[in-house]
C-alpha cells in the first residue's frame, strides 16, 4: 500500500510484493486485491475508533479533486480542536457548524465528499501533503495490527479471496497444513488443487520460504525434484524420527515403553534371540519370513542407487526395510500398526499386552480415528503419512489378527515372552470370497480387448502392451512375478508319449518364484511366445530367445527407444543385461495396464455402461482371475489350475469355478421366466 500512495507502477509493485496473488497483468485481480487490502486497513482503523483515520485510507488520490479554498483541512482541524475519534458525521457536523459562513457550494462537496481537502492551492501541493498524512496513517496502522505470519495462522489471512477458497476445498485452511502438504507431497504438489498451476505454486512456495523464520516451518529442497530422482536419506530428512504417527523405521519408541522390562517378558538369558526389546524383536520377526531372492533384492537396491540426488553416504541400518517381500511387507504393515497403538493410544508395550488389550485393538481398526488416517498414496517418508486409509473391512481386520497372532507365536516360541495373548481374540467374521464374479472379465469383455489391441501399431510401447496382456491373461502371473521373469527362464521343453499317445508333448515353460520364494512352472501358449518375439525385436534385441544378450533380458522391459522417453531412463548396472534388456517397475507395470482398461472403460461408455463400469474398476491383478475363471470354465482340471496358480490350498482355486453356479441361475430363471410369462 505504501508503493501504492506513492505511486509507483502497479506492475513493479505487484511484482515485489503480491505477485503470490497472480500476474500483474490480470488488472482485475490487481485492482480486486488491491480493494481488498484497503477495505482491511479501513476495518482495522474503525476497530481502534480512529475514523478520520479511516476515511482518510479509504481515499485513492487520483479521485481528490481540484478545489481552492483557505479553510483548514477537515482532518487537520479535527485532530487540532479534539474531534479524532469521533464518528464521521459528528465531525463533519462540527465542521460544517464552525465554517458554515465560508463554505461555497464546492467547497461543502469537497469537505463532504472527499475529506474536505483545502489549504493546498495547487494538485501537486494537495496530493503531496495527502501522500504524506497517508504514509503517516500506514506507519500508525502498522504498529497496531502488522503481524508477522505464523504457522497458525489462516490462508485467508496472508492471500487472497480467490486463493483462499481454492487452498480451503483442498483441506488447507493454515499455514501449516499448506506447507505440510507442500513437504509431504513434494514435486507436482499443487495437481491436486483446483487453479493452482506450477506458476501460482512457485509463488507460493516462494512465500513460504520467505517467511520460515517466524512460520517455523521450512520448504524442504526435496519439493523442486522429481520424486523419482530423490535418494533415501534426502527423503529421509523430510519428516524426522518421533515419537508420533510415523513409520516403523521412524517411529521413536520411548524408553519406559520399549519392553525392555515388559510385563510378560522372559528373562534374557532365556531368550533365543537377541532382541533387547520388542522394537528390534519386531526386527528379528520380519527378517525370519521369506525375503525378496537375491537377484530381485539387488535389482530394487540398483534401482535406489541409480537415482539422481545420490550423496554417497552410507546406507542406514534399517535400509533393508525398503526392500523387502510382499510378505515382510504385510507383516511390517500390522506389526507397525499395532506397535503405534500400543505406545500412543494404550501407553504400553507391546510385551505387556493383554487379551482384552489386543480385543480393544481388533475393534479399533474397524473404526480407527480420522488422524490416524490418509489418502493410500502418501509415501512412508511423508509427513502425511498414515497407517490406515480408513475403517478397515471385515477381511483386512481378520488378516490383521492372523498376522499379529503370527508375530506373537514367534515372540513366545523363542522365548522372548511367556505366552500369547491373541490365542484367546476370536477373529472378525468376514462375508465370503467373491473374487470370479467380481474381479475378472467374461468372455465377450475379454474379446473387446482383443478388439481394442487390433488398432495398435508395432512401436515398442505398444508391443509391450500387447505381451503384457497376452501373458498374463494366458498364465494368470502375479503382478511381481511377471516382472521379475527373464527370457532366460523360458524354456521349450519335451516330455515323451504317455498311454494312448504316439508323439510327445512339447511346449514352453516359465519359471517363477512365486510366494514364499516357491519355484513353480507354469505353461506358456505358443502363439505368447511370438508375440514375445515381435516385443524383443521392437526392443532392439534379437528374437531367437538363445541368443545370449537376449537371454538375460526381462519378459517385461522399460522403454529403450530414442522416441520414448530415452532421455528420461536411468541408466542400471551391467548385472540386469544392456540398456534394452532393463525390466519395467511393478508400478509401471500397473500403471500402463490401469491406463488401458480406462480407454476401454471410454470406449465402452456410450453402449455398455456395465461394462464400462467394470473396467474403470479393473487393475493387473483381474487378469488373474480372468485367466482363472476361463482356464476352469474350458475344463482345465482343479489340481491343474492350482499348480500353475500357485495356490497352496485347492479350496483357494476352487473359488473360481462359476460352471455350477451358472447352470444354476439359467434353470431358475428358465424356470420362474415361464411362469411370469
Amino acid at each position: 500500500m505504501r508503493a501504492v500512495v506513492q505511486g509507483i507502477p502497479i506492475a513493479e509493485s505487484w511484482n515485489r510484493y503480491l505477485a503470490v496473488e497472480g500476474d500483474h497483468r490480470d488488472i482485475r485481480t490487481v485492482n480486486a486485491t488491491i480493494r481488498w487490502v484497503r477495505e482491511e486497513f479501513v476495518v482495522a482503523a474503525r476497530k481502534a475508533s480512529k475514523y478520520s483515520t479511516a476515511r482518510l485510507l479509504a481515499l485513492e488520490i487520483k479521485q481528490i479533486p481540484q478545489t481552492k479554498t483557505d479553510l483548514p483541512d477537515l482532518y487537520e482541524w479535527a485532530a487540532e480542536n479534539g474531534w479524532d475519534g469521533f464518528g464521521e458525521a459528528q465531525i463533519l457536523a462540527a465542521y460544517q457548524e464552525t465554517f458554515a459562513g465560508q463554505l461555497d457550494g464546492s467547497a461543502s462537496d469537497a469537505a463532504t465528499g472527499q475529506a474536505g481537502q483545502g489549504g493546498p492551492t495547487s494538485k501537486a501541493e494537495q496530493r503531496s501533503r495527502l501522500i504524506e498524512r497517508q504514509l503517516h496513517a500506514l506507519r500508525w496502522l502498522e504498529t497496531l495490527i502488522a503481524q508477522k505470519p505464523q504457522a497458525g495462522d489462516a490462508c485467508g489471512a496472508w492471500f487472497g479471496l480467490a486463493t483462499e477458497k481454492h487452498l480451503a476445498k483442498a483441506g488447507l485452511l493454515t499455514l501449516a497444513q499448506l506447507i505440510e502438504h507442500i513437504n509431504g507431497i513434494g514435486h507436482r504438489w499443487y495437481r491436486s488443487i483446483e487453479a493452482i498451476g506450477p506458476v501460482k505454486a512457485q509463488r507460493l512456495q516462494a512465500w513460504c520460504a520467505e517467511h520460515e523464520a517466524t512460520t517455523g516451518k521450512a520448504v524442504g529442497r526435496h519439493v523442486a525434484v522429481r520424486r523419482s530422482r530423490l535418494y533415501g536419506e534426502e527423503q529421509a530428512i523430510v519428516a524426522p524420527a518421533a515419537t508420533a504417527l510415523r513409520p516403523l523405521e521412524k517411529f521413536l519408541v520411548p524408553a519406559e515403553l520399549d519392553g525392555s522390562q515388559g510385563r510378560f517378558r522372559q528373562p534374557n538369558q532365556r531368550c533365543l534371540m537377541s532382541a533387547r526389546n520388542d522394537y528390534e524383536a519386531i526386527l528379528a520377526w520380519l527378517q525370519s519370513k521369506h525375503p525378496l531372492s537375491p537377484e530381485a533384492e539387488a535389482k530394487k537396491r540398483a534401482r535406489r542407487r541409480g537415482r539422481a540426488g545420490s550423496t554417497g553416504a552410507a546406507e542406514a541400518p534399517l535400509a533393508w526395510l525398503d526392500v523387502l517381500s510382499h510378505t515382510q511387507r504385510a507383516c511390517r504393515k500390522e506389526a507397525e500398526r499395532f506397535l503405534l497403538w500400543a505406545i500412543l493410544e494404550r501407553g504400553k508395550p507391546l510385551s505387556s499386552m493383554t487379551t482384552e488389550d489386543c480385543i480393544a485393538y481388533r475393534d479399533f481398526l474397524a473404526a480407527p480415528p480420522p488422524d490416524w488416517c490418509g489418502p493410500r498414496g502418501r509415501e512412508r517418508w511423508s509427513p502425511l503419512w498414515r497407517p490406515f486409509e480408513g475403517a478397515l473391512s471385515a477381511s483386512a481386520r481378520r488378516q490383521a489378527v492372523t498376522h499379529l497372532k503370527n508375530l506373537y507365536r514367534f515372540l513366545t516360541d523363542q522365548n522372548y515372552l511367556m505366552g500369547n495373548p491373541w490365542v484367546g481374540v476370536a477373529m472378525p467374521r468376514t462375508t465370503g470370497q467373491r473374487i470370479a464374479t467380481s474381479r475378472s472379465f467374461t468372455n465377450d469383455q475379454w474379446a473387446f480387448v482383443g478388439e481394442q489391441l487390433k488398432s495398435y501399431d508395432n512401436s515398442e510401447k505398444s508391443q509391450r502392451l500387447i505381451f503384457a496382456l497376452s501373458l498374463l491373461y494366458t498364465t494368470g502371473l502375479r503382478l511381481s512375478e511377471a516382472v521379475n521373469a527373464k527370457v532366460a527362464d523360458l524354456r521349450w521343453v519335451e516330455y515323451p508319449a504317455g498311454e494312448g499317445r504316439n508323439t510327445p508333448t512339447v511346449g514352453w515353460e516359465l519359471t517363477v518364484v512365486g510366494k514364499e520364494e516357491k519355484l513353480r512352472e507354469v505353461i506358456v501358449p505358443e502363439f505368447v511366445v511370438d508375440t514375445l518375439k515381435l516385443y524383443l525385436t521392437s526392443r532392439g534385441l534379437d528374437p531367437n530367445l538363445g541368443d545370449p544378450v537376449t537371454q538375460q533380458a526381462c519378459l517385461l522391459g522399460s522403454l529403450s527407444a530414442p522416441d520414448n522417453r530415452a532421455k528420461r531412463l536411468v541408466p542400471q548396472p551391467e548385472l540386469f543385461g544392456p540398456g534394452h534388456g532393463r525390466g519395467i517397475a511393478d508400478q509401471t507395470l500397473y500403471a500402463l495396464l490401469k491406463a488401458f482398461f480406462m480407454e476401454c472403460s471410454y470406449e465402452l461408455a456410450m453402449t455398455d455402461a456395465a461394462g464400462a463400469e467394470r473396467f474403470g474398476k479393473a487393475s493387473t491383478h483381474w487378469l488373474r482371475h480372468t485367466h482363472a475363471s476361463h482356464a476352469i470354465a474350458r475344463g482345465v482340471p482343479l489340481e491343474v489350475a492350482q499348480v500353475s496358480l500357485g495356490h497352496a490350498s485347492l479350496a483357494t482355486t476352487t473359488i473360481y469355478v462359476t460352471t455350477e453356479k451358472e447352470r444354476r441361475m439359467r434353470t431358475m430363471q428358465n424356470a420362474w421366466g415361464r411362469l411370469c410369462g
